[in-house]
């Protein structure tokens, strides 16, 4: 009894601290709402996300469990078994979801009325599945990865701050809006999950075409809140990545460049770069170290043919060209902003639409390629190229990143950076 007491005084006063830190610091960063975000919100309001009712019920759900600290009664296997077993669950859920939808979506739905109940039973017994194993799996795979932050230095006296904690959810989408003349997000606001895709494009198009803009809803994997959301998955190497990707934004809210996230586009690109950096990096190692039968496979080594005809290029047999999403987006993306800085919109607009078509034929299905798409984004840039272009911000955050000792050294210096001057500085620029 004294021990569930402890643990809950213990989680209430390691929470209070963060948010009174959150509090006393982000005074400087917040930013009135501005006309625009008022003109956008007459169309969204009615369907915008309630993260307040959100972060209510996930914190109540977070005490609770570590009040009862059941993950510390596991071993490191039975630990692991349980996190897989809920991975495994949720790609069952995931599927009975699908089948369920599709056979809604069946002309023949009536006929199928047997097979449509026993799909939703199943997934009603799931579901409470879920909610039984879903906070034990998310509490072992917290201590997992403050286990990380430990090893790598990440911690003062042992304890991650703020505290690792998520709640895996069904994520809202987003509203990205930008100007027509200029890849910038100017406005990102969430909306509901359950939104169809003919209502996403209903709001884009009343959006654009009433204040003139680009428009784009987006899905996303998760949220930089207190607990963090993160979207449903069933792949472990996402999750331990999204996780450990956005703790890296709590972290940041506590230092410069968190704080003045909003300020502008480039610490934006900053803060995001940074976070997808710390994520993967973190996300590979727990993997290697908790699951590693879950680990991607090494590359390949060139056989020792392969190796001749490198040597040898006569020897090389011709092979059908391979699509480079990568390379041809980013090609894109500088075509793009050399058009609108020639002030050329519609132009830009109509080659981005005919390369939407060009990345449709060769099998990746963008519903739109327009300024929103790149805003959102071109700013996770921690691998070259892509929407990001030639962003000379992004290279900068991946060039801190080469030149860092460590991740600690690479987080200690970036989070207390409040400009790109700063940046420039720490590469000696």
């Amino acid at each position: 009894m004294l021990t569930q007491l402890w643990r809950r005084t213990w989680f209430i006063i390691r929470i209070i601290i963060y948010l009174v830190l959150l509090a006393l610091f982000s005074t400087k960063s917040v930013i009135p709402p501005s006309d625009l975000t008022e003109r956008v919100r007459f169309y969204t309001r009615d369907q915008e996300f309630n993260y307040l009712d959100w972060t209510i019920r996930a914190f109540w759900l977070k005490f609770n469990r570590t009040a009862l600290g059941l993950e510390r009664y596991l071993s490191d296997e039975q630990q692991v078994e349980t996190v897989m077993t809920f991975i495994d669950l949720t790609r069952r859920i995931q599927q009975a979801e699908s089948e369920y939808t599709t056979i809604l979506a069946d002309p023949a739905v009536a006929e199928r009325g047997g097979e449509l109940a026993d799909v939703r039973r199943r997934l009603d017994e799931e579901y409470a599945l879920r909610a039984q194993l879903g906070p034990l799996a998310e509490s072992i795979l917290q201590v997992q990865v403050l286990s990380i932050l430990q090893a790598e230095g990440i911690t003062t006296g042992g304890q991650s701050i703020p505290p690792v904690l998520y709640h895996m959810t069904s994520a809202p989408m987003a509203l990205i809006v930008s100007p027509r003349d200029v890849i910038r997000q100017e406005k990102n606001i969430s909306v509901q999950p359950e939104m169809t895709i003919d209502e996403q494009v209903a709001l884009e198009d009343a959006v654009a075409e009433g204040l003139d803009v680009s428009t784009l809803v987006v899905p996303i994997g998760g949220i930089g809140l207190y607990p963090t959301m993160v979207t449903q998955t069933s792949n472990i190497n996402w999750l331990a990545e999204v996780v450990s990707h956005e703790w890296a934004h709590n972290y940041f809210s506590l230092h410069p460049l968190g704080l003045n996230y909003l300020s502008t586009p480039e610490l934006r690109t900053m803060n995001e770069t940074a976070a997808a950096i710390f994520g993967k990096e973190i996300g590979r190692i727990l993997i290697e170290k908790y699951y590693p039968e879950q680990a991607p496979p090494p590359k390949p080594a060139n056989s020792p043919v392969e190796e001749k005809n490198a040597d040898n290029p006569a020897d090389q047999q011709p092979q059908e060209p391979v699509f480079d999403f990568r390379a041809e987006m980013r090609e894109t993306r500088i075509n793009a902003d050399r058009l609108l800085g020639e002030g050329k919109i519609d132009l830009a607009e109509q080659y981005m639409e005919l390369r939407r078509r060009f990345f449709w034929d060769n099998g990746y299905r963008l519903r739109k390629l327009n300024q929103a798409y790149f805003a959102f984004y071109g700013a996770y840039a921690d691998v070259p190229g892509g929407a990001a272009g030639d962003d000379p911000v992004a290279a900068a955050v991946r060039d801190l990143w080469a030149q860092s000792d460590s991740l600690r050294d690479f987080m200690s210096k970036i989070a207390w950076m409040s400009s790109v001057d700063d940046l420039q500085q720490a590469l000696g620029r």
